[in-house]
């Protein structure tokens, strides 16, 4: 089972604050644990909301709104993606995670769908596409 683990942003990471030496230390420490472990597949920090954009669909108009956006307790300032047995695992694994931001946190954890999850309407033409895609993927990684 794939899992994202979704840091959360707070006013610092929206003001583009950087980690101290020594969060950067700790969270070095506790993604070598991951990786040891097999868990860990991805993972970065992401740049403050101010730097993005985002994109509105309607029908076939596209509306961009370039950030920085309000409610900053609902953005993301990091994430990794994790391989683990379960949510449960998962939620071990965030329990030892150093805290990822000054004062309090919040790491949200969602499953990632699998082929499978979308039954039949993943036809076996749409499995084949995503299994080149994904083979694509992984030869562009290596090159």
């Amino acid at each position: 089972m794939r899992f994202m683990i979704l840091i959360k942003a707070d006013q610092n990471t929206e003001a583009g604050k950087m980690p101290s030496e020594h969060l950067l230390s700790e969270m070095g420490k506790f993604n070598e644990e991951l990786v040891k472990a097999g868990v860990m597949l991805a993972g970065e920090g992401l740049q403050p909301s101010s730097k993005g954009a985002r994109v509105k669909f309607s029908g076939n108009q596209r509306i961009v709104t370039d950030g920085p956006f309000a409610e900053t307790k609902e953005l993301i300032a990091g994430f990794w993606l994790w391989e683990v047995a379960s949510k449960e695992e998962a939620i071990a694994w965030v329990k030892r995670c150093p805290c990822p931001l000054e004062g309090e946190a919040e790491i949200e954890i969602r499953q990632v769908f699998e082929a499978e999850d979308f039954g039949h309407e993943f036809t076996p033409e749409l499995r084949e596409q995503e299994d080149r895609l994904r083979d694509q993927i992984a030869a562009q990684q290596r090159a």
